[in-house]
């Protein structure tokens, strides 16, 4: 876990570049664009090629960044590539008076990424091999910056099938989604109580739990589905217990039989969330969302993820007798939706079940 508004590279604000440096208190004049150091005030021009000879630099465009005019400025500490390839092949060089140590900010303050030098300075601003830098002589696009952790909000999709959360309060997730976490954290069996294991028995509708508590940042995910959040407020979303990932503790949730089914038709029982706070679902692929007040709405009852707790359900029978001599079309159940509302529909209904040997 890092601090929040500790130095490091971040996506330039402006778009103009790949990342500019945040100092910890300010965005700097220093960027990086498709690998190239540059300088570029916030609200200045495009990047343009090294001067030379006695040119002098438009004052807004971005231009190549020197390792001494960097330091000087406060800037991340850089050097440029024939400077690297003579302080990587040759002995450590020390520092000029004046000067920040290797593994030291201009500032005083130590760099990002665990006292480390900046992703994408890991290449050049490094002494001698094993000189004790974690990146030295390390590159590509997964160490330089474009990976790290996503810190611009508490709760969050680090990617498209990773979850982030800092936490605060603790929350829940399905049993064994962490992937991984940074900082004091405890994870702990969440029990849903005899009226939720009773009817978990009855329905086969299963939501294993964990409270996940303490300081820190948790990383979740389940078999590399898309994850998509969700907040509620003083509202009700019925989901299939298989594509809830995590969400608030703030939340109370049960599980519910969906209107229109019963226990005998199987599969027609959902865990129902209400209340204010948020929640974190899963998708086997990119969803669809329908507005079930513009006309009769149906889904497959394994396709469906989720809905609006508000919406009139009811199940829909399509068995015609063709099917008992293998004439069946394979859509012989699904779910009417009626009222306003939105329906989320996942582009898969679930592994097929491996026949018996």
């Amino acid at each position: 876990m890092t601090d929040p508004n500790a130095p490091s590279w971040r996506p330039d604000p402006e778009g103009r570049y790949d990342y500019r440096w945040w100092d910890g208190q300010h965005w700097t004049e220093h960027v990086s664009h498709q690998g190239q150091m540059l300088q570029a005030p916030l609200g200045g021009g495009g990047p343009q090629p090294p001067q030379t000879g006695d040119q002098t630099p438009d004052s807004g465009a971005a231009q190549p960044q020197g390792g001494a005019h960097a330091q000087a400025a406060g800037g991340p500490p850089f050097t440029h590539a024939g400077e690297a390839a003579q302080v990587q092949t040759g002995a450590p060089q020390q520092p000029q008076a004046g000067e920040p140590a290797p593994g030291q900010h201009a500032h005083g303050a130590q760099p990002a990424f665990g006292g480390q030098y900046p992703p994408h300075q890991q290449a050049v601003a490094v002494a001698a091999p094993g000189a004790g830098h974690g990146f030295a002589g390390i590159t590509g696009d997964l160490i330089d910056g474009r990976f790290s952790e996503k810190e611009a909000r508490a709760i969050g999709n680090q990617n498209s099938k990773m979850l982030r959360v800092r936490l605060g309060e603790p929350f829940l997730a399905r049993q064994g989604s962490m992937v991984a976490y940074q900082g004091n954290v405890d994870f702990s069996f969440e029990g849903g109580g005899a009226s939720r294991f009773i009817k978990k028995a009855l329905t086969g509708e299963g939501l294993p739990l964990m409270r996940v508590a303490g300081q820190g940042d948790v990383f979740l995910a389940d078999r590399a589905y898309d994850v998509h959040l969700l907040h509620l407020t003083n509202s009700a979303l019925s989901v299939s217990g298989k594509n809830v990932l995590a969400f608030a503790s703030s939340l109370d949730w049960n599980i519910e039989r969906v209107k229109g089914g019963s226990i005998a038709a199987g599969g027609l029982f959902n865990t129902t969330l209400r209340g204010t706070g948020w929640v974190a679902l899963t998708t086997d692929g990119p969803p669809v969302v329908l507005n079930a007040a513009e006309a009769p709405t149906f889904a497959d009852t394994n396709a469906v993820v989720a809905w609006s707790a508000n919406l009139q359900t009811q199940l829909k029978m399509s068995f015609k007798a063709h099917a008992l001599i293998g004439r069946g079309s394979g859509e012989a159940i699904q779910v009417s939706f009626y009222g306003q509302g939105f329906v989320i529909v996942q582009p898969s209904e679930g592994y097929p079940q491996a026949a018996a040997t």
